[in-house]
């Protein structure tokens, strides 16, 4: 799927001061980016200063999902237009070239 189309498919709410970027309204938190996304590819793992919980990248069309993965499991699904994936990215510290 693509950002507008998951943008479309699920409720999601702006994150405050972050233009650009969206929270599940409804979270999945068993669901992985992957599985959420419906694409058929693994998001890529960090673990960064920046975040307390390891953070999934999974590129999509029109930007992308930034998932953190909490200590018990469970997954806080972000979704991204291309301007606040790179912006949120960059914040992280996570390069993807």
């Amino acid at each position: 799927m693509t950002v507008q189309e998951l943008l479309a498919a699920m409720a999601w709410k702006p994150v405050r001061r972050c233009p650009g970027r969206y929270v599940l309204v409804r979270p999945e938190p068993t669901l992985a980016p992957e599985q959420l996304a419906q694409v058929d590819r693994v998001a890529t793992e960090f673990r960064v200063k920046a975040a307390n919980d390891v953070v999934l990248v999974l590129p999509l069309e029109g930007g992308g999902m930034i998932t953190y993965r909490r200590a018990d499991g469970s997954y806080l699904h972000t979704l991204n237009t291309e301007d606040g994936f790179r912006r949120k990215l960059t914040d992280l510290g996570i390069s993807l070239a």
